[in-house]
């Protein structure tokens, strides 16, 4: 035999001896390992968050508390309002409301419940806010709520929008 030969068999009987003994008595030695993860900063304890106010809910815009009527429109009904309202009403609404708001969008007519009519009297009659809490918490089986997908600022924009449907003309 070469002596690289015999090098590399005693190396390898060597690591053999070595892997089978740290096989057997790893849970006994238990090397330590340089590890680098203590001293990062990252590693070491965070400050603790601030306590919670007791009985405090945190929310966004305007809130229906009951007894207290409902929340009054601050969006100004200016033409900048009007024509985001205009853009939001098109994208999450006119599929159900249709692009006129008179209820006859391409899917309203597939649904159990139909949507309302947005240039009706009764819906025309109601309050800015009453407006707003719908489109916010949305009505039950009927419409979705928009709280999740719309700012507080985007729901006034669609109640204005609302104000200047009027319905066609037969």
């Amino acid at each position: 035999m070469s002596l690289m030969t015999r090098l590399i068999l005693v190396l390898l009987v060597v690591a053999t001896l070595f892997g089978g003994i740290m096989l057997f008595t790893y849970d006994i030695i238990k090397l330590e390992w340089i590890s680098f993860m203590e001293i990062q900063p990252s590693y070491r304890a965070m400050d603790n968050p601030l306590a919670v106010a007791a009985n405090s809910i945190p929310f966004e815009g305007a809130a229906y508390i009951p007894g207290q009527g409902a929340p009054v429109n601050p969006i100004a009904t200016d033409a900048v309002s009007v024509e985001r309202g205009r853009v939001l009403f098109s994208v999450n609404c006119a599929m159900c409301h249709g692009a006129t708001g008179e209820g006859n969008g391409n899917i309203g007519g597939a649904l159990v419940n139909p949507p309302a009519n947005l240039t009706s009297e009764v819906t025309q009659s109601k309050s800015d806010g009453t407006l707003f809490l719908t489109i916010s918490t949305g009505v039950a089986g009927r419409m979705p709520a928009l709280n999740e997908n719309l700012t507080v600022r985007d729901r006034w924009d669609l109640v204005n929008y609302i104000r200047t449907l009027e319905p066609s003309q037969p």
